[in-house]
Order: C-alpha cells, then structure tokens, then sequence
C-alpha cells in the first residue's frame, strides 16, 4: 500500500511538469510518465529518511539498579577497625 505522504511528495517532486502542462508546453502523457517515475523515487527517499529517523523518538531501557543495604557504623568488625586507625 503506498502511503498518502508518498503521493503528495511525488505530487510536489513533480510539480513543474504539472505547471509545464498548465501554460500548455508539454503533453498530459509527459506529465502523468514524470509523475509515474516520481512515485517510486519518492517512495524511496521517504524510506530512507523514516529508516534514519527511526531511533530518535525511542529510549533505551535503564539497567536495573543495584540494591544496596545499609548497616550502622560500628556494627561490623571491619568498621570498628578502621575507626580505630589514625589518619
């Protein structure tokens, strides 16, 4: 399915052969050959700017955060020790 964005990019790529057929300097068949080649070369270009533009509105997942419990100073041997050491 072609997306409605797809045609009206094709629509504006191919605007000055539209305006061309308006002021009467080339045929309807010229414009709708120009317009046909423009469908996919817009389909085109607008994929590769949704494919560039993909990652930006996305976030990565935070990692899980390490779960710490805390014990008063004091308790344990190794705290009392260091206490005791002079700086």
């Amino acid at each position: 399915m072609i997306r409605p964005s797809v045609l009206l990019f094709a629509l504006v790529i191919s605007a000055p052969a539209l305006y061309r057929y308006v002021v009467d300097q080339i045929d309807v068949t010229a414009v709708l050959i120009r317009f046909l080649i423009a469908v996919p070369v817009a389909a085109i270009l607008l994929a590769a700017l949704r494919f560039v533009t993909a990652g930006y509105g996305t976030t990565e997942e935070a990692p899980a955060a390490t779960v710490v419990t805390p014990s008063p100073l004091g308790t344990s041997q190794e705290t009392s020790q260091e206490a005791e050491k002079p700086a």
